[in-house]
């Protein structure tokens, strides 16, 4: 499953946009390999005031992808880019997302801490994409599957224990009912001859 950025960018200008999935690792070959970027001068007002705005978005941007790698420790992958190329023929992040891992855990208790990791990792941004917002219920309602689990598991568990203890109660009780009426004459017997030797004292 992804957690990705806010749209933040709209195409509406006419100059040449160019749009590619990378890696961020990536980035800068990408820049080596594009035209010849063109300085503040060469630009038009408008023009510095959209390069003024893509460099906003693509801090935006990575700072986004990075809030959810942060938060979402081993469970995350590497954030992935969408680039605009700008008037200044430069590429600036507009998009991103990070793959997550939701997968459940090998118990239910594994389960729960990792759906509370994703919940995290899918919120950790100051502005949640409606993405985010479904990674994160989906979490939540994971969490809430694995604790129903636990509860029908240790409910199973009181149950055997309980049936164990029932069952060394109803053998107990058959031993004693088997038990021949010259078997338990014997133990009574035994039973008052400690009584007496115990009620015996030496005189000084």
């Amino acid at each position: 499953m992804q957690i990705t950025a806010n749209s933040y960018y709209n195409n509406s200008y006419s100059f040449d946009k160019k749009t590619e999935q990378k890696q961020e690792n990536t980035e800068n070959s990408k820049n080596e390999n594009s035209q010849e970027t063109k300085n503040e001068n060469e630009l038009s007002p408008a023009e510095r005031t959209l390069v003024s705005r893509l460099q906003v978005i693509d801090t935006k941007v990575r700072a986004h992808e990075m809030a959810h790698v942060a938060a979402g420790g081993g469970l995350t992958g590497a954030a992935t880019y969408s680039y605009t190329k700008g008037p200044d023929n430069k590429m600036y992040a507009t998009a991103g997302e990070v793959s997550i891992s939701t997968t459940e855990g090998n118990t239910p208790q594994e389960t729960i801490a990792k759906a509370r990791q994703i919940q995290a990792a899918a919120m950790a941004p100051s502005d949640p994409s409606p993405q985010d917002y479904k990674v994160a219920a989906n979490a939540m309602q994971m969490e809430i599957e694995a604790r129903a689990e636990l509860v029908r598991i240790k409910a199973e568990e009181n149950k055997e224990k309980n049936e164990a203890i029932k069952q060394k109660d109803e053998t107990l009780r058959k031993d004693d009912k088997e038990m021949s009426s010259e078997e338990k004459a014997s133990i009574a017997r035994v039973y008052v001859s400690k009584e007496n030797s115990s009620s015996f004292s030496l005189a000084v």
